[in-house]
């Protein structure tokens, strides 16, 4: 620290007090009877104010600067305008000491021998109190609520804005050490670094240090010099919680000067911080710098001292000729003014010098003057070291950290070796005085420089070498090295750079220029070195031939890369200078100096504060690419450049086919494009490929240079890669031009491939016309198939050859998908395919054109009437799809088919259908047997289906009889009989032929129970009471339904109060051996005597009057036929059995009523047919 005068001013009175215009432009000064008011800015008298009758001795202006006061040993205080203009004037009973404003609320006090007072614009009286000494001086806190008055007896009253006593702080000097000079700290933002100070050590290293809590309300009590309590008045509850009035405790800091040449400071609550500073001098004034860091004391001494927040002494501003009454620190500045009792004005400049050291990312800097902070430049974390004393020089160097104070040198180390470890601990102290220009710190010396003289000593203090330089020596720098045996870079003003080692008495002139040393550096390799003159040149040297390779002007300070041995940055003239090789420099604008160069990061010092600035390296990245430097500015670019330049290295490495890289770079980037690129390029040269026009060739397809990629392509002798590069990217213009008058065939692919893009961007017609241009006739007839052009279906197979089968086939399967058989036909007809034109008339169902067809050609008649025959059974056409069958020789498929017809007519409880499929099929089968190797296996199922029919027939009339019996009851109507279509006669004559029928297994659908029950009902309605007890018993022994539950159990009951005995004229009768056949009949349907099989009515069910015979041997069917068919002759008798006797000589089989073609004759009278 150094202090400038910039002005001095001399006036005949003694100036007690002085006081600066918030905003610094003026100062107004307490001398004699008068005010005095200066420019600041050169110290010309603007102009004097008279006002007072006798010696002012204060003067005090507002935070806001509207207004100033001035107090006088005439009792009066005067307030003044802005302006210079006096507005109001008040008096006390004894002169005025002392005046200061509310910092806040714009309130004054005035302090006189006797009493205090307190006035504000917005009173019209001011508020006097009594003081019980008198008050020297007086100062506000930074929020105005508490106003500190120090007075002569050594007591030191802390008031509140109303003047009421709060604390009151009683030091052990009393009378005889008067509180001459008091102030508050003005910061806001002061750190607690007071807590615990008596606790500190000299060397101890604080970090992280955070404010405690106190209690927000200030009590009314009185403190003796230590900060002890002594006495307590109106107690209160103290609020523990944290918030603004707590960390106010700890930033108002009361500052006391008394004339028991002592310094010490106080809390808010009265508590003493701290011990006492002894002064060597009687203080007449104290203040704060502007944001708390400094304090100025002024006194017997005839000088100006600056001192540390917390009191340490840091030097002298201004030695004057006599007592030094007041003074003051220009507001945000660090201009100090002080007043003499001579009368003298001083005005200085205070001039803080820089004290750090720089080894690659760790900074150390002084703070406060006393303090020293160790900042890692990369991380950000930093680490406070409190000396508490003045901090005159720093050095740091690997793990050592060198910190001179004014009586001794501390050496610290780290806890680690750790690269981000930031914990310091003492090593060593080297108790001793030194003056010394610059300080270096190696592993286990400390290098001392004294303008020519260089001193090595050990960490105990002990000189082990010592150097003498022909100049002053201007920069000293350590270059590393083994431990004990660092080389030193030393910087001359005659211009000579040495080499010095540590452990070695001979320094090593490394060149002479003739220009004084201002900075120096080293290359990474140690094989450049750049110098910066006093004539700001910067100047780069090589080490080994002494031969100057550049120079650049306007350079302050210089630093090489640390990791790129060609490149550095230097500073100046508010610029950025980085240059690479010796390329042309890039500049950027940089306030401040360069103090290092790491990777990206440069280092930079700019007044007080060290930052480490990032700086892409593109400009000298893209200055190795000008000149297809590849590895070279891929090195550039590891140090950091953006993604962007990443990219642009890449590219530029790639088209210069430097693939090593180009790959490092696109892999920075993860463009896997490209990286593919690359490792197919590698391969096809471990393969042995060599010509690199084709390499460039994909190289600048990828990149979408494809007229320069097609011109190499065709260099190289690759026409056909150009070609189906211009295909693929759907630019058939360009390859059209790029094959000119070529081969046809290459034509017709181009053209095809172009077809190939319009049916992929949706214009399929245009892709169709192409199609056939290229003679791609199939996917041209796909397209317009799938998109249902059927007129350009029809002109594509127009226009083909009958020849080209292959493509007439596709136009006809899309003319039939799209419902246009007569083109289709016309297709097929076209290239003579008559096969799959009657599959064409079959699927479209053209019997008529099918069957014309079949006539004109025999071999295709299964194919057009085994799909006619299932089309017509499928549509119930039954007799015609047999037909159909016969015609194609299908007899298996047409029994089949019925069979299958029948099932469902039985599961779906079509019985009268089921019955007539069944007859159907007998028909069938019996038209099969005509086959003598079927004969048998047919008869025997023409005489099954016979009987199924038979049974299924009948069996309708039950199912219909008890269904609709059920509806009924489910509707709730009570009827003796259901509703029925057949007469009870002929539902008992079913039943009982049921019955009979079922002695074996029970066909599917038909129901015992339904058979019974009906049998059981009829019986007993026509008087077979006999059988229908058997049938009530027989249906007890089976599963009824609920549905019939019922009416069984009251069938059951009732039946046993008729007779047992069954009515006469129900009893059949045989007409072969007139035997009466009982109701119920073991044997079944037939005589029980000569075991003739009954005959039927297909109606009524009845027994016909037929017998069966058999014809003698030698009459023929025919003639059988024609017996029958004679007139019998009529014998007139009497007896009419004879007659009767005579017409039952022939018995006939009959067919059943629902048979198709049959005869009726009367009652089930049907076509003859004979049984052999």
């Amino acid at each position: 620290m150094r202090a400038v005068l910039t002005w001095r001013d001399k006036v005949e009175q003694c100036i007690y007090d002085l006081a600066f215009k918030p905003d610094g432009t003026q100062l107004i000064l307490a001398a004699g009877n008068r005010l005095l008011v200066y420019d600041t800015s050169d110290g010309t008298l603007l102009q004097p104010l008279k006002g007072h009758k006798d010696t002012v001795y204060c003067v005090a202006y507002a935070k806001d600067g509207k207004r100033f006061a001035s107090g006088s040993a005439d009792k009066s205080v005067i307030i003044w305008t802005s302006k210079l203009e006096g507005i109001l004037k008040y008096t006390h009973n004894d002169s005025i000491q002392c005046v200061s404003y509310n910092p806040v609320t714009h309130q004054l006090a005035s302090c006189s021998s006797s009493d205090f007072g307190l006035w504000s614009p917005e009173q019209k009286s001011v508020s006097k109190h009594k003081a019980s000494s008198k008050i020297t001086c007086c100062s506000w806190t930074n929020d105005g609520q508490y106003l500190a008055l120090g007075m002569f007896n050594g007591v030191i009253s802390i008031r509140n804005k109303n003047g009421e006593e709060k604390v009151k702080i009683e030091r052990p000097g009393g009378s005889l050490s008067p509180i001459w000079s008091i102030c508050w700290n003005p910061s806001s933002r002061w750190e607690s670094f007071w807590m615990n100070r008596e606790n500190e050590d000299a060397e101890e290293v604080i970090a992280n240090r955070y404010f405690q809590e106190v209690p927000s309300t200030l009590k009314s009590a009185v403190y003796s010099s230590q900060g002890s309590e002594a006495e307590e008045e109106e107690p209160e509850e103290e609020d523990d919680s944290p918030g603004d009035d707590d960390s106010e405790e700890h930033n108002d800091i009361l500052a006391v000067a008394d004339w028991g040449q002592k310094l010490s400071f106080y809390q808010l609550s009265g508590k003493q911080i701290g011990k006492d500073r002894l002064l060597s001098f009687d203080p007449c004034c104290i203040g704060y710098f502007t944001k708390g860091e400094y304090i100025l004391l002024g006194g017997s001494d005839k000088q100006v001292s600056l001192f540390t927040k917390d009191g340490v002494r840091l030097g002298t501003v201004g030695e004057q000729n006599s007592w030094v009454w007041t003074c003051k620190v220009k507001p945000d500045s660090n201009y100090v003014v002080a007043g003499c009792q001579d009368g003298t004005i001083s005005f200085y400049q205070l001039i803080f010098s820089t004290v750090h050291g720089l080894y690659k990312d760790r900074y150390a800097y002084r703070d406060s003057m006393t303090d020293v902070i160790v900042q890692h430049l990369i991380t950000e974390q930093k680490v406070r070291i409190k000396c508490k004393e003045l901090v005159k020089k720093i050095a740091i160097y690997k793990n050592r950290l060198a910190i001179q104070l004014p009586e001794k040198i501390l050496i610290y180390e780290l806890y680690s070796d750790d690269s981000s470890d930031m914990r310091y601990r003492v090593k060593e102290k080297i108790v001793r005085k030194f003056e010394c220009n610059l300080l270096v710190v190696c592993a286990d010396h400390i290098i001392l420089c004294q303008e020519k003289r260089l001193q090595c000593l050990a960490f105990s203090g002990v000189r082990e070498r010592e150097w003498q330089m022909e100049s002053l020596i201007r920069y000293i720098k350590v270059i590393g090295g083994p431990p004990g045996r660092e080389g030193l870079l030393v910087g001359l003003k005659n211009g000579q750079i040495l080499k010095i080692f540590v452990d070695n008495l001979f320094a090593i002139v490394l060149l002479k220029q003739a220009t004084a040393v201002r900075c120096l550096d080293l290359s990474a390799s140690r094989n450049k070195l750049a110098v910066v003159d006093e004539n700001d040149t910067c100047l780069v040297y090589d080490i080994h031939t002494k031969e100057l390779l550049f120079q650049e002007p306007n350079a302050n300070s210089v630093a090489w890369n640390t990791q790129c041995e060609d490149m550095l940055c230097f500073s100046g003239g508010g610029y950025l200078n980085i240059k690479a090789s010796t390329f042309p420099v890039h500049q950027q604008k940089l306030q401040g100096f360069v103090v290092g160069y790491n990777g990206s990061k440069i280092f930079c010092l700019h007044v007080f504060s060290m930052s480490a600035v990032e700086v892409p390296q593109s400009a000298p990245m893209y200055q190795y690419l000008d000149r297809r430097m590849f590895r070279e500015a891929y090195q550039i670019a590891c140090l950091g450049v953006t993604d962007t330049d990443w990219r642009e290295l890449a590219m530029e490495a790639l088209e210069g086919l430097e693939f090593e890289t180009a790959k490092k770079a696109f892999t920075r980037v993860q463009d896997l494009r490209y990286l593919e690129l690359i490792y197919s390029i590698e391969e096809r040269k471990k393969r042995g490929e060599t010509n690199n026009d084709l390499f460039l060739a994909d190289v600048f397809s990828y990149e979408g240079k494809f007229h320069e990629a097609a011109k190499l392509y065709k260099r190289s002798g690759h026409e056909n890669l150009a070609l189906d590069m211009y295909s693929d990217l759907r630019m058939f213009e360009h390859a059209k031009d790029f094959l000119g008058s070529g081969d046809p065939k290459e034509t017709k692919m181009l053209i095809s491939k172009q077809a190939d893009w319009a049916r992929n961007i949706n214009e399929p017609k245009a892709a169709v016309e192409m199609y056939m241009s290229a003679g791609e006739h199939g996917k041209a007839i796909e397209l317009s198939g799938d998109h249902g052009w059927v007129d350009m279906l029809i002109d594509i197979a127009r226009k083909l050859d009958k020849a080209e089968r292959e493509p007439l086939l596709m136009c006809a399967h899309y003319f039939k998908k799209l419902g246009n058989p007569g083109y289709a036909a016309e297709t097929y007809l076209k290239i003579g395919d008559l096969k799959s034109l009657v599959q064409l008339h079959v699927e479209t169902q053209c019997w008529d054109e099918a069957f014309a067809l079949g006539e004109k050609h025999p071999e295709f008649k299964a194919d057009i009437y085994v799909p006619y025959a299932q089309w017509l059974a499928e549509n119930d056409h039954f007799e015609e799809a047999q037909k159909a069958f016969h015609k194609a020789g299908r007899q298996g498929e047409a029994v089949r088919v019925l069979e299958q017809l029948t099932h469902n007519a039985v599961v779906e409880s079509r019985f009268n259908d089921a019955a007539y499929y069944y007859w159907m099929l007998s028909m069938q089968c019996l038209d099969i047997a005509q086959d003598p190797a079927q004969k048998d296996v047919m008869l025997g199922k023409f005489h099954h289906f016979q009987h199924l029919a038979e049974l299924y027939h009948g069996y309708h009339a039950i199912q219909r009889y008890t269904m609709k019996k059920l509806r009924l009851r489910t509707e709730g109507l009570q009827l003796e009989e259901p509703f029925s279509f057949h007469l009870p006669e002929t539902l008992f004559n079913i039943s009982r032929f049921l019955l009979h029928s079922l002695t074996k297994d029970t066909p599917l659908g038909i129901s015992k129970v339904n058979t019974l029950f009906t049998l059981a009902k009829q019986s007993k309605a026509l008087g077979a009471y006999k059988l229908a007890r058997h049938a009530y018993d027989k249906l007890q022994g089976l599963q009824i339904p609920a549905r019939f539950q019922k009416s069984i159990e009251l069938g059951s009951l009732t039946v046993r109060s008729k007779p047992f005995h069954d009515s006469e004229e129900l009893v059949p009768l045989c007409y072969r051996c007139s035997t009466n056949n009982p109701l119920l009949n073991n044997l079944g349907n037939v005589c029980i005597n000569c075991r003739q099989p009954f005959v039927f009515s297909a109606s009524s069910y009845e027994v016909l009057h037929l017998v069966e015979f058999y014809l003698e041997e030698g009459i023929t069917d025919e003639e059988a036929v024609s017996l029958i068919d004679l007139v019998a002759p009529r014998h007139k008798c009497e007896n009419k059995w004879q007659e009767i006797t005579s017409n039952s000589i022939l018995g006939v089989s009959w067919a059943p009523a629902w048979a198709p073609g049959r005869r009726t004759q009367g009652d089930g009278w049907a076509s003859l047919r004979f049984r052999p």
